[in-house]
């Protein structure tokens, strides 16, 4: 009989060699980029709360509380998000004049964006709110004008009227102009419901819908449209634009009327 050279290998051998290679694959994993990158970004979303805070403290603290929780003077921020941030600081809305009128006015924006970043960045951190939106969320790319047309005139039309010209609110408030407000803060907007507006969330309106608004007002406030109806008066909509049109265009016949009446009749003593 042939003696066996070979040793008998043990029957575990397989599983250890199968575990100290998936212990080898893991330290290399962690020690590896991925894990520096998580620690990275943990750090730097860290330092960017941070200095939000000192802002907020300068800018902000007086009105809202000094930990977001609101006073008489200024609602409660916790829970409102990154986004709404990013719109009222970003139009300038917020800080608010110490002395105002029914709604507080877009302004001339007093912080740079990185430093609108760092508040965004405090206020997300007081509670989970709408994230301040993409270039892929807020880009008309894909848009569908018509529908966004139809979407905004059965949603906004009502205040901001058909073409987003702004219009007249009770006591005082009133709905803003749309015409060169970037798309990033038309959808903030939407997403948060500033001061009289109500809010639109994906449930409501879905990101694609708030794209084709987007879409639509750039459509009709773009720098090559025109009136093809003739005078616009504003954009506020068939039904004034025609009430209009018949007083004024019915006053106006009526008085030639009148003066071609008046003028025939003198003709005729002369």
């Amino acid at each position: 009989m042939k003696k066996l050279s070979a040793r008998r290998r043990h029957p575990l051998a397989a599983l250890v060699v199968l575990l100290l290679a998936l212990a080898a694959t893991g330290g290399l994993y962690a020690a590896l980029a991925p894990a520096g990158t998580a620690q990275a970004d943990d750090t730097a979303q860290s330092l960017a709360i941070d200095e939000g805070k000192k802002l907020y403290a300068v800018g902000c603290a007086s009105c809202h509380g000094t930990g977001g929780q609101g006073t008489t003077d200024g609602p409660s921020l916790v829970g409102v998000g990154a986004a709404a941030v990013d719109f009222q600081v970003g139009t300038g809305r917020m800080p608010a004049a110490t002395s105002q009128g029914a709604q507080v006015p877009k302004k001339k924006v007093i912080y740079t964006q990185a430093e609108i970043d760092q508040l965004a960045a405090y206020v997300a951190s007081l509670g989970a709110g709408p994230n301040i939106p993409t270039k892929e969320q807020y880009g008309t790319e894909g848009a569908d004008i018509a529908e966004g047309g139809e979407l905004f005139r059965t949603n906004c039309a009502q205040c901001h009227n058909f073409t987003g010209k702004g219009g007249a609110l009770t006591k005082g408030k009133y709905a803003p102009s749309l015409e060169d407000v970037s798309a990033k803060h038309i959808y903030e907007a939407m997403q948060t419901g500033p001061q009289n507006m109500p809010s639109f969330p994906d449930t409501t309106l879905s990101e694609q819908n708030k794209k084709d608004i987007i879409a639509y007002l750039n459509e009709v406030n773009g720098e090559d449209t025109e009136s093809y109806g003739g005078l616009e008066l504003g954009g506020i909509g068939p039904v004034a634009e025609g009430l209009f049109g018949w007083i004024a265009g019915l006053g106006g016949l009526i008085a030639v009327a009148v003066w071609v009446a008046a003028r025939t009749a003198k003709a005729k003593k002369s």
